[in-house]
Protein backbone atom coordinates (compact mmCIF):
# COMPACT_ATOMS: atom_id res chain seq x y z
CA UNK A 1 0.00 0.00 0.00
CA UNK A 2 1.04 3.28 -0.92
CA UNK A 3 2.36 5.94 1.77
CA UNK A 4 0.00 8.72 0.94
CA UNK A 5 -2.89 9.49 2.92
CA UNK A 6 -5.42 11.55 1.11
CA UNK A 7 -7.90 13.78 3.07
CA UNK A 8 -11.84 14.31 1.54
CA UNK A 9 -13.66 16.87 3.98
CA UNK A 10 -11.30 19.84 5.55
CA UNK A 11 -13.52 20.55 8.11
CA UNK A 12 -13.80 21.06 11.70
CA UNK A 13 -11.78 17.50 12.57
CA UNK A 14 -10.58 16.79 9.02
CA UNK A 15 -8.22 19.57 8.99
CA UNK A 16 -6.60 19.18 12.25
CA UNK A 17 -6.32 15.46 10.94
CA UNK A 18 -4.34 17.02 7.93
CA UNK A 19 -2.31 19.16 10.27
CA UNK A 20 -0.97 16.28 12.46
CA UNK A 21 -0.12 13.79 9.40
CA UNK A 22 1.67 16.73 8.00
CA UNK A 23 4.24 16.49 11.01
CA UNK A 24 4.75 12.58 9.62
CA UNK A 25 4.81 13.24 6.17
CA UNK A 26 6.18 15.47 3.69
CA UNK A 27 3.94 17.92 1.78
CA UNK A 28 3.97 15.82 -1.83
CA UNK A 29 2.97 12.47 0.48
CA UNK A 30 -0.56 14.40 1.24
CA UNK A 31 -3.86 15.36 -1.35
CA UNK A 32 -6.49 17.33 0.39
CA UNK A 33 -9.90 17.71 -1.25
CA UNK A 34 -13.05 19.55 0.17
CA UNK A 35 -16.86 20.85 -1.57
CA UNK A 36 -15.51 24.34 -1.02
CA UNK A 37 -12.10 23.79 -3.01
CA UNK A 38 -10.79 27.36 -1.15
CA UNK A 39 -10.61 25.74 2.17
CA UNK A 40 -8.87 23.02 0.81
CA UNK A 41 -6.65 25.34 -1.11
CA UNK A 42 -6.19 27.76 1.68
CA UNK A 43 -5.26 24.17 4.25
CA UNK A 44 -3.00 22.96 1.44
CA UNK A 45 -0.86 25.82 0.79
CA UNK A 46 -0.49 26.02 4.94
CA UNK A 47 0.77 22.39 4.89
CA UNK A 48 2.75 22.65 1.62
CA UNK A 49 0.52 19.47 0.09
CA UNK A 50 -1.60 18.75 -2.79
CA UNK A 51 -4.64 19.76 -3.78
CA UNK A 52 -7.04 17.89 -5.99
CA UNK A 53 -10.73 16.24 -6.48
CA UNK A 54 -12.66 13.49 -4.50
CA UNK A 55 -11.62 10.87 -7.12
CA UNK A 56 -8.27 12.28 -7.31
CA UNK A 57 -8.05 11.39 -3.85
CA UNK A 58 -9.89 8.07 -4.33
CA UNK A 59 -7.55 7.45 -7.20
CA UNK A 60 -4.09 8.00 -6.01
CA UNK A 61 -3.85 7.76 -1.82
CA UNK A 62 -3.34 4.28 -0.42
CA UNK A 63 -4.72 5.83 3.39
CA UNK A 64 -8.41 7.61 2.31
CA UNK A 65 -10.15 10.15 4.78
CA UNK A 66 -14.12 10.56 4.95
CA UNK A 67 -14.34 13.72 6.52
CA UNK A 68 -18.09 14.43 6.01
CA UNK A 69 -20.89 14.82 8.15
CA UNK A 70 -23.39 11.42 8.41
CA UNK A 71 -25.92 12.42 6.60
CA UNK A 72 -23.40 13.26 3.93
CA UNK A 73 -21.57 10.49 3.48
CA UNK A 74 -23.70 8.56 1.04
CA UNK A 75 -23.51 10.64 -1.22
CA UNK A 76 -20.05 11.47 -1.32
CA UNK A 77 -19.30 7.63 -1.72
CA UNK A 78 -21.34 7.23 -4.72
CA UNK A 79 -19.24 9.72 -6.33
CA UNK A 80 -16.12 7.70 -5.38
CA UNK A 81 -17.63 4.46 -5.82
CA UNK A 82 -16.67 3.18 -9.44
CA UNK A 83 -12.84 4.73 -8.99
CA UNK A 84 -12.37 2.97 -5.71
CA UNK A 85 -13.55 -0.28 -7.45
CA UNK A 86 -11.51 0.32 -10.35
CA UNK A 87 -8.27 0.24 -8.39
CA UNK A 88 -6.16 -3.00 -8.56
CA UNK A 89 -3.96 -1.28 -5.44
CA UNK A 90 -4.31 -2.06 -1.78
CA UNK A 91 -5.98 1.21 0.01
CA UNK A 92 -7.59 1.81 3.22
CA UNK A 93 -10.84 3.93 4.05
CA UNK A 94 -10.96 5.86 7.17
CA UNK A 95 -13.67 7.23 8.41
CA UNK A 96 -15.03 9.23 11.44
CA UNK A 97 -18.73 9.86 10.67
CA UNK A 98 -20.64 9.48 14.21
CA UNK A 99 -23.20 6.65 13.79
CA UNK A 100 -21.77 4.74 11.08
CA UNK A 101 -20.33 1.60 11.13
CA UNK A 102 -17.73 -0.14 9.71
CA UNK A 103 -20.37 -2.55 7.68
CA UNK A 104 -22.48 0.68 6.80
CA UNK A 105 -19.45 2.36 5.01
CA UNK A 106 -18.37 -0.84 3.33
CA UNK A 107 -21.82 -1.18 1.88
CA UNK A 108 -21.90 2.69 0.99
CA UNK A 109 -18.38 2.45 -0.61
CA UNK A 110 -19.07 -0.74 -2.77
CA UNK A 111 -16.84 -3.02 -1.42
CA UNK A 112 -15.50 -5.05 1.00
CA UNK A 113 -12.25 -2.73 1.85
CA UNK A 114 -10.60 -2.79 4.54
CA UNK A 115 -11.89 0.03 7.45
CA UNK A 116 -10.50 2.11 9.75
CA UNK A 117 -13.21 4.01 11.97
CA UNK A 118 -12.16 6.94 14.33
CA UNK A 119 -13.71 9.03 16.42
CA UNK A 120 -11.83 12.14 16.88
CA UNK A 121 -12.17 15.30 18.71
CA UNK A 122 -11.09 18.68 18.64
CA UNK A 123 -8.62 18.87 20.98
CA UNK A 124 -6.82 17.02 18.43
CA UNK A 125 -6.26 20.21 16.52
CA UNK A 126 -3.30 20.93 19.22
CA UNK A 127 -2.41 17.38 19.60
CA UNK A 128 -4.55 16.84 22.55
CA UNK A 129 -7.20 15.07 20.97
CA UNK A 130 -8.61 11.25 22.53
CA UNK A 131 -9.07 9.49 19.37
CA UNK A 132 -11.43 6.02 19.82
CA UNK A 133 -10.61 3.51 16.63
CA UNK A 134 -11.78 -0.13 15.48
CA UNK A 135 -10.16 -1.57 12.28
CA UNK A 136 -11.54 -4.35 9.85
CA UNK A 137 -9.63 -6.16 7.19
CA UNK A 138 -6.50 -3.63 8.46
CA UNK A 139 -3.29 -5.58 8.61
CA UNK A 140 -1.22 -5.08 11.73
CA UNK A 141 1.35 -3.95 10.05
CA UNK A 142 -1.13 -0.77 8.06
CA UNK A 143 -2.62 -0.29 11.36
CA UNK A 144 0.83 0.42 13.58
CA UNK A 145 1.88 2.62 10.31
CA UNK A 146 -1.46 4.84 10.88
CA UNK A 147 -1.23 5.39 14.57
CA UNK A 148 2.68 6.10 13.80
CA UNK A 149 1.62 8.70 11.05
CA UNK A 150 -1.56 10.31 13.44
CA UNK A 151 0.32 10.25 16.87
CA UNK A 152 0.62 13.98 16.93
CA UNK A 153 -3.28 14.02 16.90
CA UNK A 154 -3.13 12.97 20.34
CA UNK A 155 -4.10 9.81 22.13
CA UNK A 156 -5.15 6.59 20.39
CA UNK A 157 -7.32 4.01 22.14
CA UNK A 158 -8.63 1.29 20.82
CA UNK A 159 -12.27 0.13 21.36
CA UNK A 160 -14.46 -2.68 19.83
CA UNK A 161 -16.36 -1.05 17.43
CA UNK A 162 -20.00 -1.81 19.18
CA UNK A 163 -18.48 0.64 21.92
CA UNK A 164 -17.52 3.55 19.45
CA UNK A 165 -20.64 5.39 19.46
CA UNK A 166 -20.60 5.15 23.67
CA UNK A 167 -17.04 6.49 23.84
CA UNK A 168 -17.91 9.21 21.24
CA UNK A 169 -20.64 10.72 23.32
CA UNK A 170 -17.80 10.74 26.32
CA UNK A 171 -14.42 12.31 24.09
CA UNK A 172 -16.35 13.39 21.12
CA UNK A 173 -18.80 15.08 22.15
CA UNK A 174 -16.91 15.97 25.49
CA UNK A 175 -15.66 19.30 24.98
CA UNK A 176 -18.85 20.78 24.28
CA UNK A 177 -20.20 19.65 27.73
CA UNK A 178 -16.34 21.11 29.34
CA UNK A 179 -16.41 24.48 27.49
CA UNK A 180 -19.81 25.51 29.72
CA UNK A 181 -18.64 24.63 32.83
CA UNK A 182 -15.30 26.37 32.24
CA UNK A 183 -17.04 29.39 31.53
CA UNK A 184 -19.68 28.66 34.77
CA UNK A 185 -16.49 28.80 36.70
CA UNK A 186 -15.02 31.75 35.32
CA UNK A 187 -18.62 33.63 35.24
CA UNK A 188 -18.10 33.18 39.42
CA UNK A 189 -15.13 34.15 40.01
CA UNK A 190 -16.24 37.06 37.92
CA UNK A 191 -19.17 37.01 39.87
CA UNK A 192 -16.63 37.23 43.09
CA UNK A 193 -14.36 40.49 41.70
CA UNK A 194 -11.78 38.59 39.41
CA UNK A 195 -10.86 39.82 35.90
CA UNK A 196 -12.51 38.44 33.35
CA UNK A 197 -9.24 37.01 31.70
CA UNK A 198 -7.76 35.99 34.49
CA UNK A 199 -10.83 33.83 35.79
CA UNK A 200 -10.88 32.18 32.30
CA UNK A 201 -7.33 31.28 32.35
CA UNK A 202 -7.41 29.89 36.17
CA UNK A 203 -10.76 28.07 35.29
CA UNK A 204 -9.08 26.32 31.94
CA UNK A 205 -5.79 25.28 33.95
CA UNK A 206 -7.98 23.90 36.98
CA UNK A 207 -9.60 21.97 34.16
CA UNK A 208 -5.98 20.98 32.58
CA UNK A 209 -4.58 19.80 35.98
CA UNK A 210 -6.86 18.22 37.31
CA UNK A 211 -7.13 15.81 33.94
CA UNK A 212 -3.72 15.21 34.34
CA UNK A 213 -4.17 14.17 37.25
CA UNK A 214 -6.94 11.62 36.67
CA UNK A 215 -4.62 10.10 33.96
CA UNK A 216 -1.76 10.43 35.31
CA UNK A 217 -2.10 8.99 39.42
CA UNK A 218 -4.99 6.48 38.17
CA UNK A 219 -6.82 7.28 41.39
CA UNK A 220 -10.69 6.96 40.97
CA UNK A 221 -11.87 10.80 40.62
CA UNK A 222 -14.29 10.53 43.91
CA UNK A 223 -10.85 9.88 45.49
CA UNK A 224 -9.04 12.75 44.35
CA UNK A 225 -12.46 15.43 45.09
CA UNK A 226 -12.12 13.78 48.81
CA UNK A 227 -8.57 14.74 48.97
CA UNK A 228 -9.34 18.46 48.66
CA UNK A 229 -12.65 18.32 50.69
CA UNK A 230 -11.27 19.52 54.16
CA UNK A 231 -14.38 18.77 56.89
CA UNK A 232 -16.55 21.34 57.02
CA UNK A 233 -14.22 23.64 54.89
CA UNK A 234 -14.86 25.88 51.31
CA UNK A 235 -14.82 23.09 48.99
CA UNK A 236 -17.02 20.68 50.30
CA UNK A 237 -19.35 23.54 50.25
CA UNK A 238 -19.02 24.07 46.52
CA UNK A 239 -19.28 20.40 45.95
CA UNK A 240 -22.98 20.63 47.95
CA UNK A 241 -23.94 23.10 45.86
CA UNK A 242 -23.12 21.12 42.91
CA UNK A 243 -24.99 18.48 43.64
CA UNK A 244 -27.85 21.05 44.67
CA UNK A 245 -27.77 21.58 40.95
CA UNK A 246 -28.08 18.51 39.46
CA UNK A 247 -24.48 18.70 38.04
CA UNK A 248 -23.64 15.23 38.29
CA UNK A 249 -26.93 14.31 36.49
CA UNK A 250 -27.25 16.59 34.62
CA UNK A 251 -23.55 15.38 32.87
CA UNK A 252 -24.91 11.96 32.82
CA UNK A 253 -28.05 12.85 31.10
CA UNK A 254 -25.48 14.87 28.90
CA UNK A 255 -23.61 12.00 27.43
CA UNK A 256 -26.60 9.77 27.23
CA UNK A 257 -28.26 12.00 25.46
CA UNK A 258 -25.62 12.29 22.47
CA UNK A 259 -25.35 8.56 22.50
CA UNK A 260 -28.95 8.15 21.74
CA UNK A 261 -28.45 10.96 19.29
CA UNK A 262 -25.59 8.95 17.52
CA UNK A 263 -27.58 5.66 17.03
CA UNK A 264 -30.47 7.72 15.58
CA UNK A 265 -27.69 9.25 13.19
CA UNK A 266 -26.67 6.23 11.89
CA UNK A 267 -29.84 4.52 10.84
CA UNK A 268 -30.50 7.71 8.63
Amino acid sequence: MCEFYGFIGCGNMGAPLARAAAKTLSGGQMMLANRTPSKAEALAEELGCLVGENTDVARQAGTIFLGVKPQMMADMLRGIAPVLAARTDRFVLVTMAAGLTIARIREMAGGDYPVIRIMPNTPASIGEGMILYAAEGVTEEELERFLYTMAAAGRFDALPENLIDAGSAVSGCGPAFVYPFIEALADGAVACGLPRAKAQEYAAQTLVGAAKLVLESGQHPGALKDAVCSPGGSTIAGVRALEQGGFRSAATEAVIAAYEKTKALGKQ
